[in-house]
């Protein structure tokens, strides 16, 4: 089974965090999620979110330290994803690549239903307070 990298960011401003929709005809449609996506051979993980971040959302974030890395199986698919802190350092996100966006707080996120291998980041954002300021 090939092995998927992708980085995804926890971009947060005012107590929100940033979150994506998957579209409704890929793997794992309608699912929200960390934006971000798959690592291109020769770059580097911050250098991919940065990429994907643009092409996306059409923003640029400055990306800080790596707050969690995770390898899952799906049936079909294995993935390893690394989450970054990130923030915001221009444009304002927009659907460009994905379904919808959303900026939610901590207590908005169990509304959203999210992928499998994003479980451990899920709970940790729940349960650690200060990762939100």
């Amino acid at each position: 089974m090939n092995l998927i990298e992708v980085a995804a960011g926890l971009v947060f401003r005012h107590g929100r965090l940033l979150l994506t929709q998957r579209r409704t005809g890929d793997h794992l449609g309608g699912l929200w999620e960390f934006p971000g996506g798959k690592r291109e051979p020769g770059e580097d993980f911050p250098a991919c979110l940065r990429r994907e971040l643009r092409e996306e959302l059409g923003i640029g974030v400055q990306v800080g330290p790596c707050l969690e890395r995770v390898r899952h199986e799906y049936p079909d698919k294995a993935v390893y994803l690394e989450f970054f802190r990130c923030r915001l350092i221009e444009g304002e996100p927009q659907a460009l690549g994905c379904q919808a966006v959303a900026w939610v707080t901590p207590q908005e996120l169990s509304g959203y239903e999210f992928p499998a291998a994003d479980a451990r980041l899920l709970d940790r954002l729940t349960t650690e307070t200060d990762l939100w300021t």
